[in-house]
């Protein structure tokens, strides 16, 4: 907005992100199956670390352009192609699988205290103090700190024991194959498509010019809506951790998502800053209670040597629309106005989410055993047998 004062500036750049993500998430989900997975992690923190160290230097410079931003976050995006699926997948390679709810939780309250709640409040000061420049100084340093995790983990055992076997496009065809065959699967995929594209792109593309435009707020102002965020998400995953996961938990699912959704038409009924806090905590809150569930599920019913590539396949449908949603955002806005657009979004979305709890077979997993891990089971024993 520094850069371009218009909604259509922020939507290229969010396409620009978005559709090399899209487009390598499948060869990203391959990878994470075929390969150690931590390795497949570190290799994009390098990458993503690069291309933000890159937008800090032009922006200390006072050379960056709007194209320089589109093109670094096009890299970065390709990066995370690969990280979120060997991240999702990596969780049962080292737990069993009656810890994953409550490492699930633990997730869900460590992201959004750094993503939600520190990041950007850290994030909107430091716009406010130092500048942009220093901001992305910052946060290039932060794939550094992932690294060094990653590195702390070391070798994970399993992944490099197994054998490479057929060819990339027969390990997709038999990552589709299995999606197909299970209905919680590709219509939880199907669903979040249509529903990322109805309320994804105005929510990321509205909510910062909403608060700088009709608000008169400033960057700390966002960093204080989005870190409302966090602290819904971090008190749901703690209650969820203590909890842990309803019996019905499909239908609990999408129940939290609905209510999410329709949350997000009170960002375009809010009129003060206080209300904006209200609306992002309570969306936030009840999406991580979904969010929870569903990578739970996905972790105990898919098997493990398919999981890299079912997950690339739940970015890839789910987000694959987000370029459209970007795009469609700008033109919407002029002709209907930001107020119209996020209550008309938020609407829409939460009928979509809704409507899949109506497709058949999409509860089959509800209280269904979870896939047994004996490599894991095998390896904690090793871990904690004496000598």
């Amino acid at each position: 907005y520094s850069l371009s004062n218009a909604p259509t500036a922020l939507a290229l750049v969010g396409i620009a992100m978005s559709v090399p993500t899209i487009l390598l998430l499948l060869v990203g989900g391959v990878a994470s199956d075929r390969f150690d997975r931590r390795r497949v992690m570190l290799a994009a923190d390098a990458a993503r670390g690069v291309a933000v160290g890159a937008l800090a230097v032009l922006s200390i410079t006072g050379a960056i352009a709007l194209w320089h931003v589109i093109v670094i976050v096009a890299f970065y995006g390709a990066a995370q192609a690969f990280f979120d699926p060997a991240f999702d997948a990596v969780v049962p390679d080292v737990l069993p699988a009656d810890e994953l709810a409550q490492a699930n939780s633990l997730d869900q309250v460590v992201r959004p205290l750094a993503l939600r709640l520190l990041g950007p409040a850290l994030g909107g000061v430091l716009i406010d103090t130092v500048g942009t420049g220093g901001a992305f100084a910052l946060d290039a340093l932060s794939f550094a700190v992932s690294a060094g995790a990653l590195l702390c983990m070391g070798a994970l055992p399993r992944r490099a024991a197994r054998a490479v076997k057929g060819t990339m496009s027969s390990d997709l065809r038999q990552g589709f194959a299995y999606v197909r065959r299970h209905n919680w699967l590709w219509g939880t995929f199907a669903i979040a498509a249509i529903s990322y594209l109805l309320f994804l792109g105005p929510t990321e593309v509205l909510l910062p010019f909403l608060v700088k435009e009709h608000l008169g707020g400033s960057g700390t102002d966002l960093g204080l809506v989005l870190g409302a965020g966090g602290v819904g998400s971090i008190a749901c995953a703690l209650a969820m951790g203590q909890n842990g996961i309803p019996r019905r938990e499909i239908l609990f699912m999408y129940v939290a998502w609905t209510l999410a959704t329709v949350a997000i038409a009170g960002y375009g009924l809010a009129t003060a800053i206080w209300q904006l806090m209200l609306v992002s905590l309570t969306f936030n809150a009840l999406e991580t209670a979904g969010t929870i569930i569903w990578a739970t599920a996905k972790q105990k019913h898919v098997p493990a040597a398919l999981l890299g590539r079912v997950s690339s396949l739940d970015w890839l449908i789910s987000i694959g629309l987000l370029p459209l949603s970007f795009a469609l955002t700008g033109p919407v806005t002029e002709a209907i106005g930001v107020r119209t657009t996020l209550v008309g979004a938020g609407v829409l979305g939460a009928a979509v989410t809704l409507a899949g709890l109506l497709l058949p077979r999409m509860r089959e997993i509800e209280g269904a055993a979870p896939l047994a891990r004996p490599e894991v089971a095998r390896e904690l024993s090793a871990s904690s047998a004496p000598g």
